[in-house]
């Protein structure tokens, strides 16, 4: 039984596409924080990969709070995935269920809370 030389070069697109899909994919792992806002009005931060699908990790859940001193007021805390009941490693995200997301930009209130609490 003979390989022909088209399934060779079958084999070898194959084995380039999946190696470039690989380093994407590796590359997309050391990404910066991101914003990401559900259908549900939900809105997590966290390093966001979007291939082969948007996972997260990483995460925290942005919450707007009432200022304790003065009901006019609200303030905003970023809550740790890690300790919420559930704490998931990563969170996998439905497309459908994302209305957007964005990388922050890296003077943000949010990216520079993030970065003193990772010193």
């Amino acid at each position: 039984m003979s390989i022909s030389k088209k399934n060779i070069v079958i084999a070898f697109v194959v084995l380039v596409m999946l190696g470039i899909g690989f380093l994407i994919y590796k590359n997309n792992k050391d990404v910066n924080y991101s914003v990401v806002y559900m259908t549900t009005g939900e809105v997590y931060v966290g390093k966001l990969s979007t291939f082969p699908n948007l996972e997260l990790r990483d995460g925290f859940i942005f919450q707007v709070t009432k200022d304790v001193k003065d009901s006019t007021k609200t303030n905003f805390q970023l809550q740790p995935i890690k300790d919420a009941l559930w704490a998931p490693q990563s969170m996998h995200l439905i497309k459908d269920n994302v209305v957007f997301y964005g990388e922050l930009m890296s003077d943000s209130k949010i990216a520079e809370t993030l970065a003193k609490q990772a010193r």
